[in-house]
């Protein structure tokens, strides 16, 4: 049985120090109310000490177009940690893919351009391979009960269904399905465990879900109801008086396969 992951999410937004411009890890709520955190990389750093699994680095400025700091964010974070991590936020094109694994990451994550343009995902999984594309899923439940796939860091509505778009992902080529409620995101109450077990039920390739996690109770939620293969967190570990290894513990002794020691 294949062990289930755990993911820290570490979302970066650019800061401007005088003439230079760094990344900063934040946290959010529900896509707004950012509050800074530090030094990514350092963080990363202390992520892998506590047996973090893999890591996703989200670049929440790279609408804006400036991806220089971002890719150095990669190669230093490649250099210094030894995980596998995604890294998502404004990837629109093959060369966008092949910048960010030729600096260290081993996958990239994709939501925005690959709903404006769906053939990316299929060119992606040809050229780099299924296991580097991951289909980013940012979705809001709407009144009527839909869960509906929202782009451009949560601020356009697409009209797509989440679980027909996340069928058609897999068909393209993805070979991960990362999952981010909109009206969970830094909250601290919960994963959307029926919508992703909604996904997970249709899909074959690998779900990751996030959005929500306060309570280590949580993320055995996530897998257990929610059937998701890995569940990643960004506030839970920043805030929380808890890290990935313990966290590991309570998931472990659920009776949920999880990997213990590094």
């Amino acid at each position: 049985m294949l062990k289930k992951r755990l993911i820290p999410k570490l979302q970066l937004r650019q800061r401007r120090l005088g003439k230079s411009v760094r990344m900063v890890l934040v946290t959010t709520i529900q896509f707004g109310g950012v509050m800074e955190i530090g030094d990514p990389v350092s963080q990363a750093k202390i992520y892998q000490a506590q047996a973090a699994d893999e890591l996703i680095f989200v670049d929440l400025d790279a609408h804006v177009g400036d991806r220089d700091t971002m890719a150095e964010v990669v190669k230093t974070a490649a250099e210094e940690i030894f995980m596998p991590f995604t890294v998502g936020g404004g990837v629109r094109s093959l060369s966008d893919f092949r910048r960010l694994l030729n600096s260290g990451a081993d996958k990239v994550s994709i939501n925005t351009a690959a709903v404006e343009s769906p053939g990316l995902i299929d060119e992606a999984a040809r050229v780099f391979g299924a296991q580097c594309v991951v289909l980013s899923i940012d979705y809001r439940r709407m009144p009527d009960g839909r869960w509906t796939v929202w782009t451009r860091g949560g601020k356009q509505e697409t009209g797509l269904d989440l679980v027909t778009w996340a069928k058609e992902g897999e068909s393209r080529g993805a070979g991960e399905i990362l999952l981010t409620s909109i009206d969970r995101d830094g909250t601290t109450t919960g994963l959307d465990i029926e919508t992703t077990k909604a996904v997970a039920d249709v899909v074959s390739v690998p779900v990751i879900t996030s959005g929500g996690c306060g309570l280590a109770r949580h993320f055995v939620e996530g897998f257990i109801d929610g059937k998701a293969d890995a569940v990643s967190a960004g506030t839970f570990f920043c805030f929380k008086d808890q890290n990935p290894m313990q966290t590991r513990a309570h998931i472990r002794n659920a009776g949920i396969p999880i990997r213990l020691h590094t």
